[in-house]
């Protein structure tokens, strides 16, 4: 594949409106922000900045790096899939990752994504569990993106989901969105930096966010999964 068509490719599946279901998961933003009589004041970029570097950096970036070097040994996959259930204490997120993960298996499988159907028949039939993350680095793999853009997409996505987030709960305004994204970005940059062994242990803890992910839903009012 030329270069430019390598960076195409890449922009196509970076793109937060690529179907893939990510859109209806608030990671407890949602929660946080209506609730701070119970939760405590919610500042939006302590928000995304413990979601990049005590979720996504730790947890999510690794799962993705593991999962794009094992490329298609589909086996393997469906036991990193079981290790990343493992390490995630909130029902709530589990279920979501497993929702995202097979909205994009299947929007893949659609477009003729390679393994992206063998995949996704894994987890129809509970051979796997079809994780978010675990199927962003096969995907991602299999479309030939570069093991280190692939890491950084899915920081980008992760960052710029929980923007889009705040502008939908009517947190901030779309300019404001784009000013949080600008300063978060280093911060994605830099954690990216550090190296990922091929039996790297996940790590995810972001209490407060977990808490309010297991009260989402008491106002009554819900606009997010979680």
């Amino acid at each position: 594949m030329r270069a430019r068509d390598k960076i195409l490719r890449t922009f196509q599946h970076a793109d937060t409106q690529f179907p893939s279901g990510a859109f209806a998961f608030s990671q407890g933003l949602e929660a946080l922000s209506q609730q701070q009589d119970r939760l405590g004041k919610f500042d939006l970029w302590n928000f995304l900045h413990a979601q990049i570097v005590h979720r996504w950096a730790s947890s999510e970036r690794v799962v993705i790096a593991r999962a794009y070097r094992l490329g298609s040994d589909l086996d393997g996959l469906a036991e990193l899939d079981a290790e990343v259930e493992a390490s995630t204490i909130s029902e709530p997120l589990r279920i979501g990752s497993r929702r995202n993960g097979m909205g994009l298996l299947t929007s893949h499988e659609r477009i003729g994504t390679p393994h992206a159907s063998a995949y996704r028949s894994m987890v129809r039939n509970g051979k796997a569990l079809g994780h978010v993350a675990v199927a962003q680095g096969l995907l991602w793999n299999a479309l030939e993106i570069e093991e280190d853009d692939a890491v950084l997409m899915s920081g980008y996505q992760s960052a710029a989901s929980l923007t889009t987030a705040a502008i939908r709960l009517g947190l901030i305004g779309a300019i404001d969105a784009q000013a949080y994204l600008a300063k978060i970005l280093p911060v994605i940059t830099e954690e990216s930096c550090s190296p990922i062994s091929d039996n790297e242990p996940l790590r995810a803890f972001i209490p407060l966010s977990e808490i309010a992910i297991s009260l989402h839903g008491a106002t009554g009012q819900r606009l997010f999964s979680n």
